[in-house]
């Protein structure tokens, strides 16, 4: 049966070029991402997306997961499922003021007061204008709101279907009020605690410090040797880094077993330079092997320092300020002329500077055993900082996470195999995190731009905050600020007074607002018909390096306030790494920007590197792959035109009225592309996008390649098999791009069909499987690799691949044989040749001589 030509909408020469612009424009304008809540909850498929940092420019690692978590947005649509994909902006926090501050050439004072017609300096200069505190926050609010503009272009650009209409700010009204409310149903529940402690510090910043911030860098530093004097006469040698804590000694330690220190365990020992006593003891955790094998115990030093300071109560000698100098008097304990004397020569002078000044001290005094010995060694630094952290005693609030709760732990431990992880081995992550931490999670931070502390303190008769009876707001209030909102029963000229109130002073750290985002982005506490419909979600996708930070906060946060989880799954990424296979990273300066990519390799190219990147795993940035990408989705247009001016029919599956299709090739294309259906729906099912990739990128391939190539002859016949065959091929593999390639798959759906390829149905391989009868892949893969033996044949001869062939003799086994012999009329057609023969023999597979016209 042949048909007559069928005239479709087909340009004459397609291009990529200005797809992104036209179908960014038309999908905004028709509404095809917009998420109907009408649907019933069966129906909804929710994502926690990633608020991304509104400070400065994104990068390609954002490029490369928000493209994996697109991928399964636009899949779910085409399962029927309507999509709740909002989109949010994390603009508060350290990074958010670093940007102001370089941009505008400002610091904030908070004892400045407000100047509504403040002007920025237009270039900033060396030295940072003081501003007041509601200022600073004004120009951090402005300048996240022109980053987040630029965000969403790019994001457009690359085509999220991100449903526009969703958006929020963690630093926006309904995101303050979800956060103050839920720390205020934590406090309420004995989950939120203040205390006075010691404190991880950063001295730039000038805040606290989380363990989930916390990253070892290696640094040179030094062991050096001071000679403590025992009792009766001797030196004890101990082995220290820090030379410059001398002064907060507070005792020495060495292990039980270590006989060489068993008979001074109990005694005391005079320190060098500073001549104080200080006690020593034993502590399972000083190491024999390490130093001289018995340790100097500081307040603080490090962590270690922490948990022997705690658990042999000894005292307590802060030497280190806030800003990282040494106080300006010191410690009680050095009342001795001795040690004040000393000590001053230190005051005011940073760690180094004071390391120097010690060392110089020790040599004087003949207390420094030998010279320094260089050593590198793992430094703690804040993860987003460029000095090493300090400890420092401060007030901070905390949020119980199981650190000191081994009940807690566990239960955290078992909502973590609740959740299905992809791939599963990134659990393994998780359970490391919670099985390692070593206290509750640090909430507070002692900074300008962030959702503010929801307290306040009445003051003492000496104007004390009375830390233990805070003032907490009513839900309905909120959000509040307490350093300018004044509590219940009191008056605003009653703020810093004895007998009145004073405000906190800090911030929430930025983690302890979005680990709350499915709940501000599904409206709880605003919006309850919708948080029933999203909540909990279906989906949190994100990296993993921040599966310790975003992924168990919002655990915990979930867990403490609804009891249950806050996703059912999570999707991880891996980095993009650089040709020294390090993390791509903006703090670092060692990322790429997206815009000229885009521009270069269009959006489909590089969604395409983006996808074809295995879960979890690392990945080097190369432009190789996009240039592989937009190759393909050139071809996509390509062999979309073909098909089309061809007369192919539309999709035959669903079309009763279609044409049978009744040839073997075609059938047994159709069998295997129904393979191909089948197993790219089981992987994107489980959220791997490049297996699901991987899939119908080889079956594309091999359609363009041989299939078209083999049924050419019968297309421009009309032949109503292969052209209701290329119809259905197309379309399906249209839609099984779609997720992947949305520029181009939408430009050749629209050449055809209705409506958007983004709202088509998945297309289901039990109706392909259906369509394509007693089709067997089989046939098709003998047939290309027949059509393979005469390419290669006339490559070799060097003959046009349009020059005609005198015959291609087959041999090989009889079954393998009869394949051959249902596509034999279109091998010889595609081939140029004038017979085919077959001669069966035994052996594994066929054989082929193809016998070229100078060869007779």
């Amino acid at each position: 049966m042949n048909l007559p030509p069928r005239h479709h909408d087909v340009p004459g020469k397609p291009s990529l070029d200005g797809l992104e612009a036209k179908w960014s424009r038309r999908w905004d304008e028709s509404g095809v991402h917009r998420f109907d809540r009408s649907r019933p909850r069966e129906e909804i498929f929710s994502i926690d997306t990633p608020p991304p940092t509104a400070s400065g420019s994104l990068h390609i690692g954002h490029v490369f997961s928000y493209t994996h978590t697109d991928t399964v947005a636009r899949y779910r649509r085409m399962r029927g499922q309507t999509v709740f994909y909002p989109m949010g902006w994390d603009d508060n926090g350290l990074p958010t003021e670093r940007r102001v501050q370089n941009h505008y050439g400002v610091r904030c004072d908070p004892s400045l007061p407000y100047d509504p017609g403040l002007t920025p300096p237009e270039r900033p200069g060396r030295q940072q204008q003081p501003v007041s505190r509601r200022n600073f926050i004004e120009l951090c609010e402005a300048l996240t709101a022109e980053d987040e503009k630029a965000f969403e272009e790019l994001w457009r650009r690359l085509g999220l279907s991100v449903d526009w209409t969703l958006t929020y700010r963690t630093v926006g009204a309904r995101s303050r009020a979800a956060s103050q409310r839920a720390f205020l149903r934590n406090l309420a529940r004995g989950e939120a605690y203040s205390a006075e402690a010691p404190t991880l510090w950063d001295t730039t910043f000038r805040t606290a410090v989380a363990q989930a911030e916390l990253e070892d860098r290696e640094r040179p530093g030094a062991y050096h040797r001071l000679a403590f004097h025992r009792p009766g006469g001797g030196r004890v040698v101990v082995a220290t880094t820090r030379p410059e804590l001398l002064p907060a000694c507070v005792a020495l330690v060495a292990h039980p077993d270590d006989e060489r220190y068993r008979d001074l365990v109990g005694t005391t020992v005079t320190t060098p330079v500073l001549g104080v006593e200080v006690p020593v003891h034993a502590h399972r955790l000083a190491d024999p092997d390490k130093g001289t094998g018995i340790a100097m115990v500081c307040t603080f030093g490090d962590t270690t320092d922490v948990t022997w300071w705690r658990e042999l109560r000894l005292p307590t000698r802060p030497v280190l300020g806030r800003d990282g100098r040494f106080l300006p008097a010191p410690p009680a304990a050095l009342d001795m002329a001795q040690a004040r004397e000393a000590y001053g020569r230190l005051a005011g002078a940073t760690a180094h500077t004071g390391r120097e000044r010690l060392v110089g001290m020790l040599r004087e005094r003949g207390e420094l055993d030998g010279e320094p010995e260089p050593v590198v060694h793992a430094v703690k630094f804040y993860e987003k900082g460029d000095r090493p952290l300090e400890i420092v005693t401060t007030r901070q609030w905390y949020l119980r996470n199981g650190g000191r709760d081994e009940a807690l732990r566990d239960r955290l431990l078992e909502r973590g195999r609740e959740l299905s992880w992809h791939p599963e081995r990134m659990r393994v992550r998780y359970d490391s995190w919670v099985e390692g931490l070593n206290g509750d999670w640090l909430i507070s931070r002692q900074r300008w731009f962030g959702v503010p502390v929801p307290v306040w303190y009445p003051l003492d008769d000496a104007g004390e905050p009375v830390h233990d009876k805070p003032l907490v707001p009513d839900e309905s209030a909120l959000p509040v600020d307490p350093g300018t909102d004044v509590p219940d029963g009191y008056r605003a000229e009653q703020r810093g007074v004895p007998g009145g109130f004073t405000g906190d002073p800090d911030v929430m750290d930025t983690w302890a607002t979005s680990s709350l985002t499915p709940q501000i982005a599904a409206g709880w506490g605003t919006d309850d018909e919708l948080f029933a419909k999203v909540f909990p979600m279906d989906l949190r996708p994100q990296a993993h390096e921040i599966i310790r930070t975003w992924l168990f906060g919002s655990i915990v946060r979930a867990h403490a306030e609804q009891d249950v989880l806050p996703w059912r799954h999570a999707a991880i990424s891996g980095w993009i790494l650089d040709p020294d296979r390090k993390k791509m990273s903006k703090s670092r300066g060692r990322a790429v920007t997206p815009g000229d990519l885009l521009e270069q390799h269009g959006s489909d190219a590089v969604r395409y590197w983006a996808a074809s990147a295995r879960p979890g795993t690392d990945t080097a940035f190369d432009t190789g792959q996009m240039k592989i990408g937009r190759r393909l989705a050139i071809k996509v247009l390509n062999v979309g035109r073909f098909v089309l001016t061809s007369g192919a029919m539309p999709d035959a599956v669903p079309d009763a009225a279609a044409p049978e299709v009744t040839a073997p090739l075609d059938r047994a294309l159709l069998a295997a592309l129904a393979s191909t259906v089948r197993a790219a729906t089981d992987a994107l099912e489980d959220f791997d996008h490049a297996r699901a990739l991987e899939q119908v990128e080889s079956f594309f391939w091999d359609f363009c390649d041989d299939y078209v190539e083999l049924v050419k002859g019968r297309a421009y016949d009309g032949d109503a098999s292969a052209l209701a065959t290329l119809g259905t091929a197309l379309s399906v593999l249209l839609r099984l791009f779609a997720p992947f390639l949305p520029f181009v798959t939408e430009e050749v759906w629209s050449w055809w069909r209705e409506g958007s390829v983004h709202r088509a149905e998945w297309p289901g391989a039990d109706a392909l499987r259906a369509l394509a009868g007693d089709g067997d892949p089989r046939v098709l893969a003998t047939a290309r690799d027949a059509i393979t033996a005469v390419r290669r044949a006339k490559s070799e001869a060097r003959l046009s691949m349009r020059s005609e062939v005198a015959r291609i003799v087959v041999t090989g086994p009889a079954p393998e044989l009869a394949l051959l012999a249902l596509a034999e009329d279109d091998v010889r057609a595609a081939a140029r040749a004038s017979a085919v023969e077959r001669l069966p023999a035994g052996g594994d597979g066929l054989e082929y001589e193809v016998v070229l016209p100078e060869a007779r």
